[in-house]
């Protein structure tokens, strides 16, 4: 098996595919009554051979999957009310049962938490980053630290996350610094013949079982030597895993002057240009486009430097579909400090935060070679600012251009690209395996999973779909 993507999704699904196995913790109650009758049924068999949509009907919370409900009650009982219940599962590590596996990913194991500038915190309470059988917040009390508003930075979750994979005995199965360029099914036959290169050593028990199959994935790409070379790598496998995330593909406005070189889609941009001093409080302002949380760090670390920003963004300040408008102030102040900018800091009425203003209900028309900006207002009315960069922060889109069609076909509207809010791709809930694509999964933002504590259902669901293929008698 194969998985491109060496996120919390990749890490969680090779943990479960390398032979540790949970089960229900004899004499430990779960709040859900429903759930305890249920998981008191068969203690002896591990939740991976259980039916998961009997033991997630009826679950409720902030995740329309099923099993991501279910794997985070039972990792974390009732922490949507502040409780700080234990697991009710225990975890046993049962070799015969591992599935051998290889996990690619560009960064190392913690993917796109590895690009993330290391002082940002997380939108999540940082127990909620956690992955199985290694509290977050036990590994952080090691490191001598705390949590600051319950929450973690970008830098402890990236290094918990290679410190998990290390914990455990994961890395035989990573591969960093690979990038995949092709993913198709060919037959068998057509492989059968084809020495195949290889990125493990033991590559005879890895993939002798695609002998059987009548069609496989061939997966082509290559990896970055320590030399900087890229060298290529083919190799097949009966399934694969799509876990790549969506921070790859920052997505564009579609105007005209967007390619020039001041016009940047990650807030990295703006952390290099204060640096190497190419923008300060003397500078013309920085042009922010969004109103997500990405936006949100943007305008705070300019705000932090006593850099001028001029904010636009499309929605009112007051639309509930708006993401501060949603999050409890008293756990999230900085960016409950943001939205009163952004309220009380209009081009039209002067508040009292220096060095900002927001533009609600406009948008860009142009960008132009002079640093001059378009902007345009609800009414039609047009007026050019003056900018030293810009930074179009309005989300990002994943990376599909080694699939087919951009794996379009693979969407739940297949006319529309795939979209972790709008188009994810189409899983069985139960599964994860695509329905247009059989021995193909999806996981994370890819299947509309889009927080770390949900994406570990995801793993389960795959994890407990492959056990069952690779063992036609289950207990």
């Amino acid at each position: 098996i194969f998985f491109s993507g060496n996120g919390p999704s990749g890490i969680c699904l090779s943990y479960l595919l390398s032979g540790y196995t949970p089960y229900f913790k004899r004499h430990s109650l779960h709040p859900h009554p429903i759930l305890q009758r249920k998981l008191e049924e068969a203690p002896e068999v591990s939740v991976l051979d259980q039916d998961l949509e009997y033991l997630s009907e009826g679950l409720e919370g902030r995740s329309h999957s099923p099993v991501a409900l279910l794997f985070d009650t039972l990792q974390r009982p009732d922490t949507d009310f502040g409780g700080t219940a234990e697991s009710v599962l225990t975890w046993w590590h049962e070799p015969d049962r591992a599935i051998p596996h290889l996990v690619l990913g560009r960064n190392p194991p913690g993917g796109a938490w590895h690009s993330i500038e290391g002082s940002m915190v997380t939108l999540s309470r940082g127990e909620w980053m956690g992955l199985p059988d290694l509290p977050f917040k036990d590994w952080l009390k090691q490191k001598r630290r705390g949590l600051r508003n319950n929450r973690a930075t970008a830098e402890d979750i990236a290094q918990y996350y290679q410190h998990y994979v290390m914990k455990k005995g994961l890395q035989k199965n990573f591969r960093c610094g690979t990038v995949v360029t092709s993913v198709r099914k060919v037959s068998a036959e057509s492989i059968s013949n084809h020495t195949q290169k290889d990125l493990q050593e033991d590559s005879d028990s890895l993939w002798s079982s695609s002998e059987q199959s009548t069609e496989v994935f061939q997966v082509d790409g290559f990896f970055k030597t320590v030399e900087g070379d890229k060298e290529p790598f083919s190799i097949c496998a009966e399934n694969v895993v799509l876990a790549t995330g969506t921070y790859d593909n920052p997505t564009w406005l579609g105007v005209k002057g967007e390619n020039l070189s001041y016009v940047h889609h990650q807030l990295s941009a703006l952390e290099e240009a204060v640096k190497n001093s190419s923008v300060g409080i003397m500078s013309d302002p920085v042009l922010i486009v969004g109103a997500g949380l990405t936006a949100a760090d943007a305008i705070l670390f300019a705000h932090h430097c006593n850099i001028p920003v001029i904010h636009v963004f499309r929605r009112r300040v007051g639309d509930p579909g708006l993401i501060f408008n949603q999050l409890p102030k008293m756990m999230y102040p900085e960016y409950h400090k943001v939205h009163q900018m952004m309220k009380e800091q209009t081009a039209a009425c002067a508040g009292p935060y220096e060095c900002y203003i927001s533009l609600p209900e406009h948008h860009v028309l142009s960008f132009g070679k002079d640093k001059k900006c378009i902007l345009q207002d609800k009414n039609g009315c047009q007026k050019a600012y003056k900018i030293s960069m810009a930074l179009v922060l309005t989300g990002s889109n994943p990376n599909l251009s080694f699939l087919p069609n951009d794996g379009i076909d693979l969407a739940i509207d297949s006319d529309q690209p795939v979209n972790p809010k709008r188009n994810p791709i189409d899983v069985d809930p139960f599964t994860y395996e695509c329905t247009q694509e059989k021995g193909l999964y999806a996981l994370g933002p890819l299947a509309g999973d889009n927080f770390v504590r949900f994406v570990q259902g995801g793993a389960l669901a795959v994890a407990s779909s492959l056990l069952k293929k690779a063992n036609t008698n289950p207990p």
